[in-house]
């Protein structure tokens, strides 16, 4: 090969910049950082390497063709190519240029207009917690030649004086570094303190509260176009206003937001719960439009539509009349009574709903809130469960579940959700809150004791039992004949069994069903029931309690469990 006699003559040329990308309508707000990197080069005129590499055939690579001078791929002949500008073909087909020890993939070369283009891989996968902290920066590039540098993207450039060699480099720097960017901040808010300190402020925790909640809105609007094919109705915002009258009657206030009563175009008379501001990032809205939109069954609420828009969001569900079971089960003033026949029907429908909830869909669903509030009446006075905000879906084979919160309300949270050693969280749990429903019906009284108090003898079971074993009839039932204390010991009997202190003592619900269905002779007299263990009760100490009156959201940690309100 005849020596070089004619001087390699090339201008090498990087433009860095930093762009900020949607990423789709559904993603505002979400920032992708693509850097693109322009290389732009003459022809080389020495006429023994173009000889040279005109004989190598170009090499491809997925998407990247007619890969030739001055690039080569890894493993192409020594002689194809420039080394300095080697790529790599990964498994995955995608090309590769390994630069300061950064990996970049290869989007596209342009032989025309001599560039090529570049994209982080952190960023390829929108992984950005890969993205280097500084990414490039000048001290990056060994060469000793020009640069003209423009900092942070000012006009005013400091260039530096061109050496005396005819390859040189132009660098345009706008990639502004981390540590930097919090200085600028904070002396930006220093200086604007005096003359506009509280619109800054105002403006920044608006920016941050709308960071918060789009991301709360993506999550939402990412559930509901993954479950479309399982969604009842999706309504606008201005079909609900329309639907309810701009919200004319109220019908009540729930532990997530208030009900207010509406009208479908059909005539059919609806409730719409408007959820108020979330707590648990939607999680109550995916929950129960997860649970309730996929089930259909005499005895759970039939969820028939809702709406998702923006912060808006609202629940649509089938109209009941009669209101919820708490009106009728403690004899409050003014309410209508209702007999002990239709006491047990409710009783005995509430027990087939959890039943199917449990057992009668592809999942398990464990409600976690069953309480009197919870249980609303048709016309007919056909009991309904509702309100699946802690609802929690498992496959129906698991035996135990995993919580990392208590959730429910007390008086009705089932005592492993407290203590460590007495078993597993699994549907008992739901059991052992169907139980104390079911004592409440029987004895019309309401269970006032909380997990705190430690005297057994205030004990609102414990009182039932030994009642029922020493044969004293209640007051409510003194005048009730002899079918109708038959029917209320039954139930005693019953909800004695679901509140025993271990899951593994208490029935399913299926076998609840059928004791409800038997006659009260043929039921075993059970345990009597034991307020609390020996051993210590583990909160974390950051929780909070309160009683049956407060509201119920779940928060995560992962030792202790936290009791979290519940609410009516």
């Amino acid at each position: 090969m005849p020596l070089i006699s004619r001087k390699l003559v090339s201008v090498f040329k990087f433009a860095i910049s930093l762009n900020l990308v949607h990423h789709g309508t559904l993603f505002r707000g979400r920032l992708l950082f693509v850097a693109h990197i322009s290389l732009l080069f003459l022809p080389l005129v020495h006429l023994t390497v173009a000889t040279d590499n005109n004989k190598c055939a170009p090499s491809s690579c997925g998407k990247i063709h007619n890969i030739s001078y001055p690039f080569r791929l890894r493993g192409d002949p020594s002689n194809c190519g420039n080394k300095s500008y080697e790529l790599g073909c990964e498994q995955n087909n995608l090309t590769a240029l390994y630069l300061y020890s950064g990996k970049y993939y290869v989007r596209a070369i342009n032989y025309n207009n001599y560039t090529i283009r570049l994209v982080d891989a952190g960023i390829q996968k929108e992984n950005c917690s890969s993205l280097p902290r500084y990414s490039l920066t000048v001290s990056n590039f060994s060469d000793k030649d020009a640069f003209i540098w423009y900092k942070y993207q000012w006009d005013e450039s400091d260039y530096l004086p061109k050496l005396a060699e005819s390859f040189f480099h132009k660098m345009f720097y706008t990639v502004i570094s981390y540590w930097v960017l919090m200085v600028l901040i904070i002396g930006a808010i220093i200086t604007l303190k005096c003359c506009c300190g509280a619109p800054c402020v105002t403006v920044f925790l608006i920016y941050k509260w709308r960071k918060r909640h789009m991301s709360m809105y993506d999550r939402i609007e990412n559930f509901l176009q993954s479950q479309n094919n399982f969604m009842p109705i999706r309504y606008s915002y201005s079909q609900i206003k329309k639907m309810t009258e701009g919200f004319k009657d109220k019908l009540g206030e729930g532990g997530y937001g208030s009900v207010f009563k509406g009208k479908l175009r059909s005539g059919h008379l609806v409730a719409v719960k408007m959820l108020g501001k979330s707590k648990a990032n939607g999680q109550e809205f995916i929950n129960e439009v997860a649970t309730i939109g996929r089930i259909h069954h005499v005895n759970v609420v039939q969820l028939i539509g809702f709406c998702a828009e923006g912060t808006k969001r609202a629940l649509v569900y089938e109209f009941m009349p009669n209101g919820s079971l708490d009106k009728y089960t403690f004899g409050r003033e003014g309410n209508t009574t209702i007999g002990w026949e239709k006491i047990y029907e409710i009783s005995l429908g509430v027990a087939r709903g959890i039943e199917y909830l449990h057992r009668g869909c592809d999942m398990q669903i464990l409600h976690f809130d069953i309480k009197p509030h919870n249980i609303l009446l048709d016309e007919n006075f056909t009991a309904k469960v509702s309100d699946f905000g802690l609802a929690k879906l498992y496959p129906t084979n698991d035996t135990t579940v995993t919580l990392t919160a208590a959730r429910g309300t007390i008086g009705y949270i089932a005592l492993e959700l407290f203590y460590k050693n007495i078993g597993g969280v699994s549907y008992k749990a739901d059991v052992y809150s169907f139980g104390m429903l079911l004592m409440e019906m029987a004895a019309k009284r309401r269970n006032s004791t909380t997990v705190t108090e430690q005297s057994s003898e205030a004990y609102f079971p414990c009182n039932v039992y030994d009642q029922i074993v020493g044969g004293r009839d209640f007051e409510e039932i003194q005048e009730a004949s002899e079918e109708e204390k038959k029917i209320v010991k039954k139930m005693i009997m019953v909800a004695l069994w679901c509140i025993q202190m271990k899951p593994s003592d208490r029935p399913s619900m299926t076998k609840v069903v059928e004791m409800l269905e038997g006659e009260v002779e043929s039921l075993q007299v059970p345990p009597k029931p034991v307020l609390y263990p020996q051993q210590t009760l583990v909160r974390s100490s950051g929780s909070h309690s309160t009683q049956q009156e407060s509201s119920s959201a779940s928060t995560d940690y992962t030792e202790s469990i936290s009791l979290i309100n519940s609410g009516r």
